[in-house]
């Protein structure tokens, strides 16, 4: 039976420094901040704002009416955000789920400013909203099928969202956290940091110069390409390839050509040079990026030969080989990967990681390992020693 979302909290996404108003008068509306002439710094896009003023709710108000907090924080506002400044500069509040009581509210069942957006009365939307399980649960989102309009499902509060339903304010890094209690010195609020929820790795572990063993989500990895584990048949059923299938259909269909024309080999990555930028897809409003992310490109890295096989440790190690000669004449210029053949792959990280640490440490880039999430890996095959050997 699939999940269904469950409403824990409402989130806000705002600037740090705008936390000690915040803390005293609650969330505002916009409308209320430009009539009581508050200062705040703004992280919002200027034409997404605006146009928030000509949409009306079922009372005949202006969005500008209603302070805005989301169903699902980890969102594309927050994307574009974090795009454009400092993580360590915002906080996300969480919101205690009584503010839905709030004589007036609203919920909507997507982004509110647009017009595929129904905007209803708080039970019926929460119903609505509950469909959306599966895409507010996503780890990512999309144009094509609505799911980027709908992950931004908000819940509308007239005028103003009174402090005392704050319940945590979430930040990137203990380095924000510290930074919210320098701003707001009595503050009573837990502060945690949740680097996954700010498209950050959870933890990082530097082994060389140039490479770190990382926690997280490589999809959203700032690094120029991503390395896709695959088999030579055309099959991408599980794991990171299935990922790629349904978030990358361009990615799925240059590897169904390759193996249809027998040109994905044991040994043999190829890359395929991704010509849209990522921020574009995953951004809300992109076209107003200042610096949108480098074009993605996809490594395609066979691990075994068929899905029904184990992966191939040898092949793996030929295909590492590849990559280190060629990177440079192919403009890798830094690379994410996983952890080869490992987690689904059944390899064990302790035999591949040395080869994959080993192989990156020779190259002149970037690279950054995402370790498996199917298993625990001991402590003792994370270290610089154990990965690049006694000299390092």
């Amino acid at each position: 039976m699939p999940k269904v979302f469950e409403v824990k909290n409402l989130y806000y996404i705002t600037h740090i420094g705008n936390l000690p108003s915040i803390v005293d008068y609650g969330i505002l509306s916009h409308r209320e901040v430009e009539r009581q002439g508050v200062h705040v710094t703004p992280i919002y896009d200027a034409d997404i704002v605006e146009s928030r003023k000509n949409r009306v709710t079922p009372d005949g108000k202006s969005l500008w009416d209603y302070a805005n907090l989301y169903f699902q924080p980890r969102n594309p506002m927050l994307y574009r955000v974090v795009a454009e400044k400092d993580k360590n500069d915002i906080a996300v509040l969480a919101i205690r789920k009584e503010v839905l009581n709030t004589p007036g509210a609203f919920v909507s069942t997507g982004n509110a400013a647009s017009a595929a957006t129904e905007i209803l009365l708080p039970q019926q939307g929460l119903n609505e909203v509950r469909q959306l399980s599966s895409i507010l649960m996503s780890e990512y989102w999309k144009e094509e099928d609505g799911s980027k309009r709908k992950i931004m499902a908000e819940c509308l509060i007239p005028e103003r969202m009174p402090p005392e339903f704050i319940d945590t304010i979430f930040v990137a890094s203990h380095v924000a956290a510290e930074r919210v209690k320098q701003v707001v010195p009595d503050l009573s609020i837990p502060v945690i940091p949740e680097p996954l929820m700010y498209f950050q790795p959870i933890r990082q572990i530097k082994i060389a110069p140039n490479i770190s063993l990382n926690e997280g989500d490589m999809f959203f990895s700032q690094l120029q390409t991503l390395t896709i584990s695959v088999n030579t048949v055309g099959v991408m059923g599980k794991g990171l390839a299935s990922r790629a299938k349904y978030q990358f259909p361009d990615v799925y269909v240059y590897y169904q050509d390759l193996c249809k024309q027998q040109k994905l080999a044991m040994g043999k990555p190829y890359l395929y040079k991704r010509e849209s930028f990522l921020d574009f897809e995953l951004a809300d409003n992109p076209t107003n990026l200042s610096k949108p992310n480098s074009k993605k490109w996809f490594l395609l890295f066979a691990t075994k030969r068929h899905w029904k096989e184990g992966s191939d440790i040898d092949g793996i190690q030929q295909g590492l080989e590849w990559l280190l000669h060629n990177y440079r004449t192919e403009g890798v210029t830094s690379i994410a990967m996983p952890a080869l053949g490992c987690g689904l792959g059944g390899l064990e990280w302790k035999d591949v990681g040395p080869l994959m640490c080993k192989c990156l440490r020779q190259m002149s880039v970037i690279s950054a390992i995402y370790l498996p999430r199917e298993k625990q890996i001991d402590e003792k095959f994370l270290t610089k020693e154990y990965l690049l050997g006694t000299e390092a």
